[in-house]
Parts: structure tokens; sequence; C-alpha cells
């Protein structure tokens, strides 16, 4: 049997910035009760400045993320520029619901910077689709990590100020949620470059929350 795709539990969060998009998980996967993963990935590089959170079941997630893949670079492929943020959410959305019978148990964010600008896209489990203008969350966390967001968020936001609030509203999340993880993953998507964050720059900016 494979574990792997059994692994759930999660807290993700996804913020719409100025200048660009800021997508952070915390890492932690967990079988029932049983910490499976401190380290489990849950956010995958899609396209050059593409990225994708992921909630639920972590081989679903994988089986995902290597359709989506294929599909933007056959995109760039045949049209020779990116796929946008908004097509590659509605590639996942077809995806997502034509699996109505047998769902995968995913819930997604879709986040990065365009021709048109930074966005971030959510997906539930059958395909349905949300363009978030702000802040959003997912996962068994995301009640707590939308406390935070909703206090925080403002509009206008650099990347700097976002990569400062995920941090905070994921560390509120994972305080009060046993499903979320110890570490945190923060990617930060601008116009120019997709940039996973130092862990240690990440453990820095937590301990200044304290």
């Amino acid at each position: 049997m494979d574990n792997d795709k059994h692994l759930k539990g999660t807290t993700t969060v996804g913020i719409v910035c100025s200048d660009g998009v800021v997508l952070a998980t915390e890492q932690r996967a967990t079988m029932g009760n049983f910490i499976a993963s401190k380290t489990a990935k849950k956010i995958y590089q899609i396209d050059d400045l593409v990225g994708m959170t992921t909630a639920g079941s972590v081989g679903d997630a994988q089986q995902i993320v290597r359709v989506i893949s294929v599909e933007s670079k056959l995109f760039k492929m045949r049209r020779q520029e990116s796929v946008t943020i908004k097509g590659i959410a509605t590639l996942l959305s077809n995806l997502l619901s034509g699996q109505r019978y047998y769902p995968l148990m995913v819930q997604l964010l879709i986040g990065g910077f365009d021709k048109n600008g930074p966005a971030v896209y959510s997906l539930d489990a059958l395909g349905g689709k949300i363009e978030e203008t702000k802040a959003v969350s997912t996962g068994s966390g995301s009640p707590m990590a939308y406390g935070v967001l909703e206090d925080r968020y403002k509009d206008d936001m650099t990347v700097e100020e976002g990569v400062d609030l995920a941090i905070r509203a994921l560390h509120n999340a994972m305080k009060r949620d046993s499903a979320s993880g110890e570490g945190i993953d923060v990617v930060v998507i601008t116009k120019d470059k997709y940039e996973r964050l130092d862990q240690e720059e990440v453990k820095e900016k937590r301990k200044a929350l304290y």
C-alpha cells in the first residue's frame, strides 16, 4: 500500500502583493494521529514563475503536479509563451472536475506572476475555482490562519510584508492545529524570479514573533 497516498493535514497560505505573490505552507504530513513527516513538500514549482500549494492527499497532489507541469510545458512549446495563472487554474479546474466520481482529495492554491501581474487562485477537490484578490488559506489550520490574515492584510503590501504576514499566519495556525507541522516553507514569486526562502531566514522571522 502506498502510505504516501494517505498523508494529510496542512495549513497553506497565499498572499497577493503589489509586486508579486507569497505562497507558504507548514511542513508536517500526518496519517491519522501519526506524524509521518516533519519536512513534507507542499509547494511545487509548476512553471518558471508559477507555484502551487497542496493540502490533503500527498499522493493525489503529486499526481496533479506531474500532469499540470507537463501541460504548462506543452503550452509553452506550442505558443512560445507561458500559460497565464488563470489558464493554469482553468486546466486544474478541468482536471479536478473530470474526477468527480473519484475525486482527488486536495485543496490547491495556484499563484505566480504573468503578463497580467500577480495572481492567486484557490481550487477545491471538485474543481471549484476562485480568484483570490487579497489573502487566502486552505487546510486544517486555515480558520486560525484567516484570523491573522484578515486582521493584518492591507492593500498594496510588498512581498517582504507578505512574507512576514504569511509566516505570522502559519505560526499561529501551527500553535493551535495538531495536524499542522513545525517547519514553514515560503516561496516568493515576482516578475523576475521564483525564490524559496532559506530555512534559517524563516526561523529568524519566526523568532521575532515571540
